[in-house]
Order: structure tokens, then sequence, then C-alpha cells
């Protein structure tokens, strides 16, 4: 999907926004009810993988994440980077985030696989454009990085938190650099359903794209997610672009 015809998609009706917090409340009662299925997900390979949280939130947001996987068998590590305000965390040039990805890989002797959340998915991937020496896998869960950040009801809510504008040149040189086809094998999951993000833009041609039921707060609560995750991580999720 090229950036000039995403550019006409448009953000999630303000319905689907006001309905996102009791959605999110259902996966949390879902995870509750998923225990088993979850039990049965393909074992891990001891694989390095990092989680990197969405816009505002921290490691703490995806505690349940690091826990399945770690059951599941792999080494799994948070950004440590604190809450995720964009820039004002990760620094000008993401050098914050390369060198916690660098680090990692120089404890475990292994190139990572980096698991993002929204705004972290998009981070991932420019992590992966700049050094693939680092990156074993991208996989980026609602993350809007193939369009107009005009296409999600979020961009004010960046804008405040990061310090930035959506017209800032680097931001959308950012944005455009996140949008190019990776280096490293890539998985995008997405929703139709997102109430945020208009999952159009959170996938494109040049990945696997797999498409989940979801809200985008709590997205990464959900079984569904964490299963997708798991099968793309033992090679066995369809494409169902």
């Amino acid at each position: 999907m090229g950036m000039e015809s995403s550019e006409r998609i448009r953000a999630p009706h303000p319905l689907a926004a006001m309905a996102e917090p009791a959605r999110a409340a259902w996966n949390v009662a879902e995870l509750m009810l998923s225990q088993q299925q979850l039990k049965a997900a393909p074992r891990g390979d001891d694989r390095p993988i990092m989680l990197l949280p969405g816009l505002f939130n921290s490691d703490r947001s995806n505690f349940v994440m690091h826990g399945f996987l770690g059951k599941l068998g792999y080494r799994v590590f948070g950004w440590e980077l604190g809450r995720n305000f964009g820039v004002r965390a990760v620094g000008a040039e993401a050098e914050r985030l390369i060198e916690r990805v660098e680090a990692i890989r120089d404890e475990t002797g292994e190139t990572v696989t980096m698991i993002g959340v929204s705004l972290g998915g998009i981070m991932a991937r420019i992590v992966a454009h700049r050094r693939p020496d680092l990156v074993r896998e991208i996989i980026t869960i609602s993350a809007p990085y193939a369009g107009s950040p005009t296409a999600t009801n979020v961009w004010k809510a960046f804008e405040l938190l990061t310090g930035e504008k959506i017209g800032d040149e680097s931001v959308k040189a950012r944005l455009a650099e996140a949008a190019l086809p990776l280096p490293v094998p890539s998985t995008a999951l997405w929703s139709r359903s997102d109430g945020l993000v208009n999952g159009l833009i959170c996938r494109d041609d040049s990945c696997r794209a797999i498409e989940i039921h979801s809200s985008h707060m709590g997205v990464q609560l959900k079984p569904e997610t964490l299963l997708a995750i798991a099968d793309v991580l033992a090679g066995q999720a369809p494409d169902q672009r």
C-alpha cells in the first residue's frame, strides 16, 4: 500500500474509539477463559525476544505477553526505556533503543526478535532498517506504520506526549523509513475493527499479514493475538493477506 493511497484512508469512527475501553476489558475476560488454549501453543526455541510497548505505555503493559512467551521457552526482554514517549524515550535517532537491542544481542550471542505494539512496532521496524545485523525478525501488533497518522484517532495524543508534530519533517521521514520493505522477515498483525487506528495502515504487501479481531487497547492481552505470535515464532502461521 503506497503512502499516497493510504492518505485517503480515514480514522475509525469516533463511536469505535469510544467503545475501546469496554472492548479492552473483554480482552482481559477472554484471557481468563482461554488458559487451556494458550497452554497448547507451540513451544519456543530459546531465542531472545524484545517487547516494545505502545504510546505512553511501559514494559508493564506487556507483562502478559512476557509471561506467555517465557513459559513457551523464549528468553524475553523488556525495552527498559520507561514509558514510550517517542523520541523522548528512544532518542532522536533511536540511539537508546538501538543500544538496548545491541546489549541483548551481546548478552545472548544471538540476533533479536522484536515484537512491537502500535508505536513500538514502528520503532522496531526502524531499528531493523538501521541495524539489520542486530535483528532476526520483526512482528508488529496494530502498528500504523504504512499510512498517514491522520488515519488514526491518536495523532493528537502522539503530538502531546512526544513533543513532535506529525507534519515535522523528521516525523515524516521516520514514518517513510518504517514503511519501506524490511531487510529481515516480518509479520504484521492487524485488526479491521480497531477503534483507534485504521487497520489498513497496519500492514503492507511486503510482509506476512495476519488479521486478528480486536480492539486497539489491550490488543497485546487478547488470546488470539498471543496465539498468532506463538504460531509466527514457531513457523506455523499462515499468511492471510
